[in-house]
């Protein structure tokens, strides 16, 4: 077996199959049909992060920051939302949030700026810049999409997807605060 591009040799991972039937004999009370799901997702999530990640790294920008770029597009025009807003969002804290909008603003991807209606409030905003990486993300991301799933019909398409918005909307549930 040849060595990686970055030198280092690679590891096999097991199949699917192979990996529950070690967890089977590890544990007994495991569902092969249940793990089979959560685990084919697991390696799909992990493998689409890595794809996402090559694009979003030719376009000059991390998975970081495209997050930061997404949450202002969905926001709606004028693109603007407060860092408390954005980091909630993200899941970050403010430090967090602040360092990757500092980051943002040097590439001319954000602006940062005091809200002129409340001079203690700052406001982000998305830049032409930062809005032609978003769109040149998309137009990558919507290639790859589309090969992922070239082989399912769109009746297929759209019963897995609403099988999976019913997976996340029940994590979402067993998640939220009570």
């Amino acid at each position: 077996m040849g060595d990686t591009p970055d030198g280092t040799t690679p590891v096999h991972e097991p199949s699917l199959d192979e990996q529950i039937a070690v967890y089977q004999r590890e544990f007994q009370d495991l569902d092969p049909q249940v793990e089979k799901v959560v685990s084919a997702l697991s390696r799909l999530n992990r493998r689409m992060n890595v794809a996402y990640g090559r694009q979003t790294a030719a376009l000059g920008i991390s998975n970081a920051e495209w997050e930061v770029l997404k949450a202002l597009v969905i926001s709606g025009s004028p693109y603007r939302m407060g860092p408390s807003e954005l980091a909630k969002q993200l899941g970050l804290t403010p430090a967090a949030m602040t360092h990757r909008i500092d980051r943002m603003t040097a590439e001319g991807l954000v602006t940062r700026e005091r809200d002129e209606s409340n001079r203690v409030r700052v406001i982000v905003e998305l830049t032409d810049e930062g809005r032609s990486k978003w769109l040149d993300a998309m137009r990558a991301a919507t290639v790859f999409e589309e090969d992922l799933l070239q082989d399912l019909s769109t009746a297929e398409r759209g019963v897995l997807g609403d099988m999976l918005t019913r997976l996340l909307d029940r994590v979402e549930d067993l998640q939220s605060p009570s």
